[in-house]
């Protein structure tokens, strides 16, 4: 799929911003609802899509009750602390971060239950945690 994407919108581009996603937007709309697809008995996507009948939500209004405070991530992916900027990520972009002093000036920042990193305030740096998301062991119930 990714293959065809790219000879059929990018090869050659388009020559703007506007004729570049008229091309993605006409591969899409062919790719759904034109093209049969082989894993899909030769259906479309479309023939088959139905919405889900939860509706989403969005996360769940989140607490740090074992931080010292919490923070919101600004548009652009910082956050603010002590009137200096440090780069987290746009991807938490107006999330709400707990944050947690454990040594002078180092901060421990948490997304939900995972540990992302330390902030050094004095170097305005995130030292962050190779996998956040990787394996926990779970509870025995």
């Amino acid at each position: 799929m990714h293959r065809t994407l790219k000879q059929e919108t990018a090869r050659p581009p388009g020559m703007n911003a506007l004729q570049q996603q008229a091309r993605f937007d006409g591969f899409i709309s062919e790719f759904n609802e034109e093209r049969p697809h082989e894993a899909l008995d030769m259906r479309t996507p479309a023939e088959l899509y139905a919405p889900s009948s939860t509706p989403y939500e969005g996360l769940p209004d989140v607490e740090y009750p074992f931080h010292d405070r919490y923070i919101i991530v600004t548009a652009c992916g910082r956050i603010c602390m002590a009137r200096k900027k440090i780069n987290v990520s746009t991807v938490l972009a107006g999330q709400k971060l707990g944050i947690k002093e454990v040594d002078d000036g180092i901060w421990l920042i948490s997304f939900m239950r995972y540990d992302l990193g330390y902030i050094d305030l004095e170097h305005r740096t995130l030292q962050t945690i190779d996998n956040p998301f990787g394996t926990r062991l779970s509870p025995m119930s």
